[in-house]
């Protein structure tokens, strides 16, 4: 038998390698569901079952999670926990494997109708390649979050074309503003607007100061909303869990990053191709996002004009919309309308069936 050249031992090498590594790394969905019918939860009823869960940073405290049970109770719904709900990897909630598996089987459970996690943080994407996204879409249930929970949203959604929601986590803080967002969208099945109104701090001022809309450029538009955290999203880029942008109206929302940073990945989302692909733009809050030091600095709305302005499409700053204390509860996947100029975001259709 002859002896194998150099080359063809690098390509059997090479097979080899490539055949382990399929065998090795976690199975990814493959097919998006973007072009698929979105898929609608059921609304919440008195008495149905939440599932707690963390996807993300670890809980240290077990009283957090008696803090969100109390939470859960006063919406008149009853908490479940996770199994590896106070499981701990280092400052992640347990090996990915296991919080994924939480995950799947909350979504198998019959009388889990809303998946809340406890808190953000980081860890979410870490999880995108374990899901059953088959068995997510055929037991179709509320999740809702916000932050790192975006990466959790938006692979659910472009993968299993569920509808799910940018609202609070377990341990935000459920006053009265937030819950009776939640309440409409989620119990009500409410097609409920967003809209820059004056903050009761404004109420006695000839002016309005906070949430004053920034249009960048005038318009009404319509198509699926889909976004979340800035840092997250662009972090998907390129990865079989961003949604599919053709048409859609993004929203994006940030804390703590300097206004380079800002910049820099609205920037990749525009080098990606993906913003030129939008009907409309929606910029939230970003709080704690200033100037960083040395040379002067671009605001925050000269950075969004400088990506958004010559698309063309409508688009506009400063809706209530990000780490704040309101909460506010969005749907992924749904058609609503903007109207850039009154700083107005509609929803056409209910999110919950």
């Amino acid at each position: 038998m002859p002896t194998p050249t150099r080359r063809q031992f690098l390509i059997r090498s090479l097979a080899a390698a490539v055949a382990a590594a399929a065998v090795a790394r976690p199975a990814v969905a493959r097919q998006s569901a973007s072009d698929r019918a979105v898929v609608k939860p059921q609304r919440l009823q008195p008495g149905a079952g939440v599932g707690l869960f963390s996807p993300a940073g670890a809980t240290y405290d077990p009283t957090d999670i008696e803090i969100v049970s109390d939470a859960v109770r006063a919406l008149g719904l009853v908490p479940y926990r996770a199994t590896h709900l106070l499981d701990r990897y280092g400052y992640l909630a347990g090996r990915d494997r296991d919080r994924a598996a939480d995950i799947n089987q909350l979504f198998a459970d019959p009388k889990i109708d809303l998946l809340l996690p406890i808190r953000g943080d980081w860890g979410c994407a870490r999880l995108l390649p374990y899901l059953d996204y088959d068995s997510i879409r055929q037991n179709p249930k509320i999740v809702v979050g916000f932050s790192d929970l975006t990466a959790l949203l938006l692979g659910i959604y472009a993968q299993a074309g569920l509808a799910c929601f940018h609202g609070p986590n377990g341990f935000s803080s459920w006053r009265e503003a937030q819950t009776a967002s939640f309440r409409s969208v989620l119990f009500a099945g409410d097609r409920a607007p967003l809209a820059n109104e004056r903050p009761s701090e404004d109420g006695d001022r000839l002016m309005q100061v906070k949430f004053r809309v920034q249009t960048v450029t005038s318009g009404i538009a319509r198509g699926r909303l889909i976004g979340g955290n800035l840092s997250v999203l662009s972090s998907l880029i390129g990865s079989p869990y961003f949604p599919d942008p053709r048409g859609a109206i993004l929203f994006v929302e940030d804390i703590g990053e300097p206004i380079y940073r800002i910049d820099r990945m609205l920037t990749q989302l525009s080098l990606a191709g993906i913003l030129e692909q939008l009907s409309g733009f929606v910029f939230g809050q970003c709080v704690n996002c200033g100037p960083s030091g040395g040379y002067g600095s671009l605001t925050l709305l000269e950075v969004v004009r400088d990506r958004i302005a010559s698309l063309g499409i409508p688009a506009y700053c400063n809706a209530p919309i990000g780490h704040l204390e309101n909460i506010v509860t969005l749907p992924i996947g749904t058609e609503v309308e903007i109207d850039s100029d009154r700083g107005r975001l509609v929803m056409l259709e209910a999110a919950v069936t």
